[in-house]
């Protein structure tokens, strides 16, 4: 296992601070998670209750996220359970936070004050809008700081309509993975130096970055071509189109004229590589509704099998706009370990679920045991810890654990 030896605090709920600790108990690290009283809210977002899967798993989207860790109820708004959150940094690698910052300040539980006690420390806080300037201690959600403060709804609605959500959790898993790197960068120091790191990691700066190339030009040159609707691309010859049978393509051309001569054969429209309508790239800016419906009118005289074999034999750039269904039984997704099964509570049975966005060969890089039950291993690690059966029962019948 990659992370073998790593042990990981988690100090965190909801999505983007726990995806990041599930990829770290993925790949090999022992995750800690320290869940409030209750939980983290994530438990009941998705329960299974009433379904056949019910004996397998709390709910997907906790799991998922949470697979292999351990479980541990802290109360850190009492100081005994802050100094059980400080003896259990003391013992780690890496410390990972998404209470904001001037809350986990009056915790006692801020990079100076664990840092002093452990100088190894990797201690990543994951924030909204990161831990300096007016808006440091703003709650942070990826609907809002990810896709809407970064400029990703703006840019991704075509102009004129109307803006829309980012899907459930998917800017919190993009800096999920920000999160990790960023920690796995900082062990490397941390094993080299034995000095520690803090690490600043926002939903805001990482979608800055997942825009990276619009954002360049727009800082370079002050301005950036809005997002046009599919009829009025500004490459045509890059869009999505609609087979006889109802399913949808995307093709990509690439620069220049190379793909025109393999279009023309794979949609059987002859001439299209000497049309001046598709000469260069204001060409087909100037003609995208012309060219558009010319594609449109020739893939629906094919089924998706049909117009695949004919994009696959010319060696066009293509792919299948799929829906999750499609996703989940694609060969080409799980030959690229994509979907992992996740192991049920109690040892019964597994079930599929994402995985990991990394493949490592010949290595275990897949889900270490199934998502914890809430306090599961409460006892277990106040123990490691030192805590004595009457330091434990006086901490639980306190209400300080659970």
């Amino acid at each position: 296992m990659l992370l073998k030896g790593v042990k990981v605090i988690e100090h965190a709920t909801y999505f983007a601070a726990p995806g990041a600790g599930g990829i770290l108990s993925d790949w090999g690290a022992e995750v800690i998670k320290i869940e409030p009283p209750g939980g983290d809210p994530v438990r009941s977002n998705f329960p299974t209750k009433g379904s056949d899967k019910e004996h397998l798993t709390d709910n997907p989207a906790f799991d998922s996220d949470n697979r292999g860790k351990k479980s541990i109820v802290v109360d850190a708004r009492t100081e005994e359970g802050q100094e059980i959150i400080r003896k259990l940094a003391d013992t780690a690698d890496v410390f990972l936070t998404n209470v904001r910052p001037g809350g986990i300040e009056r915790s006692g539980l801020g990079y100076d004050t664990l840092s002093k006690r452990n100088p190894k420390l990797v201690y990543c806080a994951l924030t909204g809008y990161g831990l300096e300037g007016p808006d440091a201690n703003a709650p942070g959600f990826d609907v809002a700081s990810f896709w809407s403060r970064s400029g990703l709804a703006r840019l991704t609605a075509p102009k004129g309509s109307e803006l829309f959500p980012v899907r459930t959790a998917s800017g919190d898993h993009t800096t999920s993975i920000a999160a990790v790197a960023a920690i796995n960068a900082a062990l490397i120091q941390a094993l080299k130096t034995g000095k520690g790191q803090l690490v600043d990691v926002s939903l805001l700066r990482t979608g800055l970055y997942t825009l990276h190339t619009d954002l360049a030009i727009q800082l370079f040159f002050g301005r950036i071509a809005s997002t046009r609707p599919r009829a009025e691309a500004y490459n045509p010859l890059t869009n999505f189109f609609r087979t006889k049978d109802d399913a949808w393509i995307c093709i990509v051309a690439r620069a220049g004229r190379a793909d025109l001569p393999r279009m023309a054969r794979a949609f059987d429209l002859p001439g299209i590589d000497t049309d001046p309508r598709f000469q260069d790239g204001r060409s087909r800016r100037d003609n995208a509704g012309d060219i558009t419906a010319m594609f449109d009118a020739a893939f629906a005289r094919f089924t998706k099998d049909e117009i695949a074999a004919r994009l696959t034999a010319e060696e066009i750039a293509w792919a299948p706009a799929q829906t999750l269904a499609d996703v989940a039984v694609d060969p080409q997704v799980h030959a690229a370990g994509g979907i992992v099964q996740t192991p049920g509570k109690d040892g019964v049975g597994s079930f599929a679920s994402p995985a990991a966005p990394a493949k490592f060969h010949g290595v275990d890089d897949g889900p270490k045991g199934p998502g914890p039950k809430l306090g599961q291993h409460t006892r277990e690690v106040l123990t490691s810890l030192g805590y004595s059966e009457a330091e434990i029962g006086a901490a639980l019948a306190g209400k300080v654990v659970a």
